[in-house]
């Protein structure tokens, strides 16, 4: 993965100075980052979309995107936060956060608290199980089928909701802090399936290496989805100004030269719309 920019526990501390400092007006957000020099995102530690290393230097096709379009925008450096998805947009509106580039993913609900950009990063859902996948889990109404059937997934996140949905009861949808914790639970018998984004889950099996896991995919029934970076409300017109970057990127060629390595498609991105993904279901 290409390095990116460091984890600053100065440079949040003149982020929280800043953001005290008020905006004339809400299409001033652009001017006030540049001035600054810095925006402030959200993340997670979820690769292919975020990573952090152990020395703090943040990666990820996310971000990556985020830092090529703002340096473009005229704001030299981006400073990464990390956080929970469920705790992501209300930071995001507590001005804690300028945008958020973690694959999060659009959602109706999610399209009416933030203003996303154009999709960046599609994904489809995947499981990771023991080997032979014993209860023969293929869906999450499979796992809600099941009354012995436990599912770890991100607090806040997609596959937490879609458990919920198809009917997993609370007790047996299990938070996970993070990737490797999921794996670990898996491996101890303390869930029976971890959910997350196909590459996330076979970037972790890959770390593994364990031939008593196998993986899922994709998960049947689950919906493919993409993220964009999420801006507040009030902030479109920094949104639009995003968007006017991305889309160059796209028709450039230099968007699919920064995705695809990570095994991301430029072609899923390019192929749908915020607007689509936005759509209530009918």
């Amino acid at each position: 993965m290409k390095a990116g920019y460091v984890l600053s526990a100065v440079s949040l501390s003149v982020l929280l100075v800043t953001a005290a400092a008020p905006v004339s007006a809400a299409d001033d957000k652009l001017e006030q980052l540049k001035e600054q020099g810095f925006a402030r995102i959200a993340i997670a530690n979820e690769p292919p979309f975020t990573a952090v290393g152990a020395d703090g230097k943040v990666s990820g096709a996310a971000p990556d995107v985020a830092r090529v379009i703002f340096e473009k925008l005229g704001i030299k450096e981006v400073v990464a936060s990390i956080s929970e998805y469920g705790a992501m947009i209300p930071g995001l509106q507590a001005g804690r956060h300028d945008a958020i580039t973690a694959g999060l993913f659009m959602k109706p609900e999610r399209c009416s608290a933030v203003a996303y950009s154009e999709p960046i990063l599609c994904d489809a859902e995947a499981f990771a199980l023991k080997k032979g996948n014993p209860l023969k889990l293929t869906s999450y109404k499979d796992i809600a089928d099941n009354p012995d059937a436990k599912i770890g997934a991100p607090g806040g996140g997609t596959e937490e909701k879609l458990a919920l949905e198809a009917g997993v009861p609370r007790d047996r949808v299990i938070v996970v802090p993070d990737g490797q914790s999921g794996i670990k639970m898996l491996q101890d018998g303390r869930i029976d399936v971890y959910s997350l984004p196909v590459l996330s889950i076979h970037d972790l099996m890959a770390k593994a290496k364990d031939p008593n896991l196998e993986i899922v995919a994709p998960v049947i029934n689950a919906p493919v989805y993409c993220d964009g970076a999420a801006f507040r409300k009030q902030d479109v017109a920094l949104r639009d100004a995003f968007d006017v970057e991305l889309k160059k990127l796209k028709e450039s060629g230099e968007f699919a030269k920064i995705i695809e390595p990570y095994g991301f498609s430029a072609k899923a991105a390019m192929s749908t719309s915020r607007e689509k993904l936005c759509a209530p279901a009918k």
